[in-house]
């Protein structure tokens, strides 16, 4: 069986245990993403369930959240760095 198939199993050495957990990460989010929705991305798009539009679409909401967690994540740096009673030290724009 070609080992693109869904549902192959493969036996990977890591060099480095960072990519090994990115990678993990993956794997978690497609069981994640076949759980909630029945179906693969690879299924998604063969099946035409959406468009070029519409992975357009998904990847700039996933991007403007990221901003936005990224905006979150140095504020709460800055007043973790920065503790006060003046809101206007530690929550102002970095």
């Amino acid at each position: 069986m070609n080992a693109k198939c869904a549902g192959e199993r493969k036996l990977v050495t890591f060099r480095d245990p960072v990519v090994e957990r990115v990678v993990d990460k993956f794997i978690e989010r497609s069981d994640l993403g076949l759980e909630k929705y029945g179906r693969t991305l690879h299924d998604e798009r063969t099946g035409g369930h959406k468009d070029l539009l519409g992975y357009l679409t998904d990847v700039q909401e996933e991007l403007m959240d990221a901003i936005l967690y990224i905006q979150a994540a140095r504020e709460e740096l800055s007043k973790e760095n920065n503790p006060c009673e003046d809101c206007s030290c530690c929550c102002a724009p970095i």
